[in-house]
């Protein structure tokens, strides 16, 4: 500990040093004895003294195996190597910190699905994640083979995914990229933050459907798959997600229209409880026929009845009309 850091708070100390670290998650581990100045237990809001010696104790997770669960799912192909699942908003794909059960991990596994171990405890069969609350296409592996060769596809971007958003304001150019490295932001662990140093390159293409001055509809491809991906490129160009309430998406945006809008944008908003971004195609080859295999998804209802109450044209909500991004 430095001079300069002397007088600060401790779990403070600690997230400047672990930034990787939730500073709830170090508190609970200060309060737990995990966490020792000068070789005694202290309590999270102590001012640190110039020359103390902190010491951090990380214990291991809790293992955390899936159970099977009767949650409904909507698998629309399924053969010997894989199975391609439209996700549900509001499902998380699997199991992790804090949340041991109904994910679709949990669910699969309900149905009698074998997956792929590899991932295996937590991540069984996971080629790609989709957000909680973003609804969509997933491919899932039920053979180590098929996973193997479906991760491949995906880092040598031959599996092409493609998302319908809504987003706030008139996007321009009307298409283009937007490419920004992304890292944890500092205030707040589970959201990114696009970095102008250090961080994972993100590349996000988009194409235009749709707009006029307060929103616009967009066709959007992942050239990089990286968390919270297109939810914070946007919001770095001033276009939040619509109904994204992580990344500014929400009520803060409504109170800038007119009033003949306000009472639109929050019928809308009060239809939609989470961001409008649906994964609507995907694309890649079998990993045992080689044959190409090609994947659409309808809106969900939730977006469709918002889009109409925000006058949405109906040719910009039709799926299965696909362009290349």
């Amino acid at each position: 500990m430095t001079e300069e850091e002397a007088g600060t708070r401790l779990d403070r100390l600690l997230q400047q040093h672990r930034p990787d670290l939730t500073r709830s998650h170090l508190k609970r581990l200060i309060s737990e004895g995990f966490v020792t100045l000068d070789g005694e237990k202290i309590k999270a809001g102590f001012a640190v003294k110039s020359g103390s010696d902190i010491e951090l104790q990380i214990p291991p997770p809790p293992e955390i195996t899936p159970e099977p669960e009767d949650i409904p799912l909507s698998v629309i192909y399924e053969d010997h190597d894989l199975l391609v699942v439209d996700k549900a908003a509001g499902l998380s794909v699997h199991p992790g910190a804090g949340r041991a059960s109904g994910t679709m991990v949990n669910a699969l596994l309900g149905r009698g699905t074998t997956l792929s171990p590899v991932g295996a405890p937590l991540r069984p069969g996971i080629v790609h994640r989709l957000d909680k609350d973003t609804s969509g296409l997933l491919v899932v592996a039920k053979t180590e083979v098929a996973h193997h060769s479906l991760t491949e596809q995906l880092a040598e971007r031959s599996m092409s995914r493609r998302y319908w958003t809504m987003i706030w304001g008139l996007m321009e150019p009307k298409e283009g990229e937007i490419e920004g490295a992304l890292a944890r932001s500092r205030a707040d662990r589970r959201k990114m933050r696009v970095v102008s140093r250090g961080g994972k390159p993100a590349l996000t293409r988009y194409r235009t459907l749709w707009a006029d001055q307060s929103l616009s509809i967009l066709w959007v491809g992942l050239q990089t798959g990286r968390t919270h991906q297109i939810r914070a490129h946007f919001k770095s160009q001033g276009h939040s997600v619509f109904g994204d309430s992580d990344y500014g998406g929400r009520s803060k945006r409504v109170s800038i229209h007119a009033v003949g809008k306000r009472d639109r944008f929050r019928q809308a908003l009060g239809i939609l409880s989470r961001q409008a971004l649906h994964a609507a195609y995907l694309s890649f080859t079998h990993p045992v026929s080689l044959e190409r295999l090609d994947f659409t998804s309808p809106l969900p209802s939730d977006i469709m009845k918002a889009a109409k109450v925000l006058e949405v044209p109906g040719e910009v909500l039709d799926t299965s009309v696909m362009e290349e991004v």
